[in-house]
């Protein structure tokens, strides 16, 4: 892997991890155009740009991710609240913290077990081809039901889950991480920059769980890694691409649907048969 290919593929996965438009299908497309055919190496160099994406979320919700761990430590600690005002902020962040937990477990049991599975059989321009079309179509649905609902800004424990649950089918190569959450978000009615919200902090929390466990198996030397320049490189512009991505949606869905997003899978699906002759 060369310096350009690094910073391409650097900022095509920090661009397409946070929009919903499934990093795994431009991912295949472009690793074919780059002729990049070594999974094995790929596979370590997937690492470092999803470490990448992951620091641009921390850093984006910095301010997020300091109100749970302050309330994390005050739980621990047995603090009690001594105004009525400290009481509900503290409240509000612990079921926001055991909201964020249930929600994370369905990916990690579905990725330890089936992970391996899953890209073995899954990882190929037909599957990825069709996930991209089936979710596109259940973008245009989430917005029909959405504009039938009153949103609602509260996250309730069962509906943590439910988002958590279609977190995990977004292992499938070409359904996207943030395209199942926030579509699952806009099913149950929840306010579009709140939907956006949860599905990057219950990203991230997903992601810290995949670097470890991918930490680990390049600690048991499953996974090699490139060498540090091209390893910088794929982090540096992954973080920045995220970062940008991020701000992006976040601003974004504001006053936009989904809609959009869906006719860009829907031609990239149209991209993967001509390229890969899938018909």
């Amino acid at each position: 892997m060369t310096l350009l290919q690094a910073l391409i593929l650097g900022i095509l996965q920090g661009i397409t991890e946070f929009l919903p438009i499934s990093s795994s299908g431009h991912l295949v497309l472009f690793q074919d155009l780059l002729g990049l055919k070594d999974a094995v190496a790929m596979k370590a160099f997937d690492i470092a740009v999803h470490f990448g994406t992951l620091l641009a979320i921390l850093i984006y919700f910095r301010r997020d991710f300091w109100e749970l761990m302050r309330a994390f430590y005050l739980s621990v600690s047995r603090y009690s609240p001594t105004t009525t005002e400290a009481a509900k902020w503290l409240k509000t962040q612990q079921k926001m913290l055991t909201i964020l937990i249930i929600g994370t477990i369905p990916a990690v049991l579905v990725g330890f077990f089936l992970g391996d599975l899953i890209d073995e059989h899954l990882l190929n321009p037909l599957s990825v081809a069709v996930m991209l079309a089936v979710v596109a179509l259940f973008f245009l649905l989430a917005e029909a039901v959405y504009a039938r609902k009153k949103p609602h800004s509260e996250l309730k424990l069962w509906e943590g889950l439910l988002i958590g649950l279609a977190q995990s089918l977004a292992l499938i190569p070409g359904v996207s991480r943030s395209g199942a959450t926030i579509t699952t978000g806009l099913f149950l009615g929840l306010e579009r920059e709140k939907a956006a919200r949860f599905s990057f902090l219950l990203g991230s929390v997903a992601m810290v769980a995949a670097t470890a466990y991918a930490l680990l198996k390049i600690a048991k030397g499953d996974y090699s890694l490139p060498p540090p320049e091209i390893l910088l490189t794929g982090i540096a512009s992954s973080f920045a691409a995220g970062w940008l991505a991020v701000k992006f949606l976040m601003h974004f869905l504001k006053k936009h649907t989904l809609a959009v997003f869906a006719v860009y899978r829907l031609l990239l699906v149209a991209a993967l048969v001509v390229w890969f002759h899938l018909i």
